[in-house]
């Protein structure tokens, strides 16, 4: 049972960078009088729509999350790379799981504790807790992947059994993916992830991203997420 975690890998760019992008149409030549323009360029280009100098840099993620969380995350393209995980190319071995703390204390209806506890072949505990039901479903799925794998392979070889057998995986098994955003896309991603009205997993994720990227020695963005109003 694990949380959703982020890590900030590498990043590329800052502010000046997005304001020479935007000076290529006039003069690339830096002064320091143009450099103490940057905050005021920045969020005029924001604010009037012109975000394509804002592509030029980029925030490089290791994102650890359920995948409800990471369907989400692939749902963002356009100036986005995403490698992730594979249950393809290798057996899931460390049978990470997630489950949503504000749960804790959430208690179950009688009828759903019996008909867990009757499930044939189960370690389901008689719990009122939905906490702990989910927690020991998440824990049966992956016994049952793990031996639907060693049963298949003998019949169908071991690439196959693995891809099959991940059917079993529950939506909140964890995956790790390794992600990439320009930061005209990660606005985007921000505008539609960070909000209340979003899924409070990849809302949570999605403040973590911002959280790193604020805290990036020497503040390299600061008049960038100034503008964006981040």
């Amino acid at each position: 049972m694990n949380k959703n975690t982020v890590e900030l890998i590498g990043h590329y760019g800052d502010d000046e960078v997005h304001a020479r992008s935007a000076w290529t149409s006039t003069s690339r030549e830096v002064t320091d009088e143009k450099r103490n323009r940057i905050p005021k360029l920045l969020t005029f280009l924001a604010e009037a729509g012109h975000h394509t100098p804002f592509e030029k840099s980029s925030l490089h993620f290791l994102v650890d999350t359920d995948i409800a969380s990471h369907i989400h995350l692939l749902k963002h393209r356009i100036g986005v790379s995403i490698n992730a995980e594979s249950a393809r190319y290798k057996e899931l071995k460390e049978d990470k799981y997630y489950i949503p703390d504000d749960w804790s204390g959430l208690m179950s209806s009688k009828t759903a504790c019996k008909d867990f506890a009757r499930m044939e072949d189960s370690d389901f505990p008689a719990s009122d807790s939905w906490t702990t039901i989910l927690k020991s479903y998440s824990e049966l799925g992956n016994n049952l992947y793990h031996r639907c794998v060693a049963d298949l392979e003998p019949f169908l070889g071991r690439k196959r059994a693995k891809e099959s057998a991940r059917f079993f995986k529950n939506y909140n098994s964890q995956i790790c993916a390794d992600v990439t955003f320009n930061w005209r896309s990660f606005y985007h991603f921000q505008c539609l992830r960070n909000k209340l009205d979003a899924q409070k997993e990849i809302r949570e994720v999605a403040q973590m991203m911002l959280d790193l990227v604020k805290g990036i020695q020497g503040n390299p963005f600061e008049h960038t997420i100034s503008a964006f109003g981040l």
